[in-house]
């Protein structure tokens, strides 16, 4: 791509799709990071519980947006 291309457009759905998988990625770092603080001598249960935290705000994103780009079906 070069400069005198005009920019790409992305769909909401892709935008969405991307969203999702940086979020994603989030959660799994969180995760890591849990599991490791939990492996040390004495984890500070602050720390812990704020990632914890985190984490579930992040599963709540996925979910909306997991929601969003499944189509409702009608039973």
């Amino acid at each position: 791509m070069n400069a005198s291309d005009p920019p790409v457009e992305m769909s909401h759905e892709d935008v969405l799709r991307v969203k999702l998988e940086v979020l994603r990625r989030e959660h799994r770092d969180l995760d890591e990071a849990i599991e490791a603080l939990q492996h040390n001598s004495r984890p500070d249960p602050l720390v812990l519980r704020r990632l914890k935290k985190q984490k579930l705000a992040l599963k709540d994103r996925i979910a909306r947006i997991e929601d969003e780009l499944t189509p409702d079906i009608i039973a």
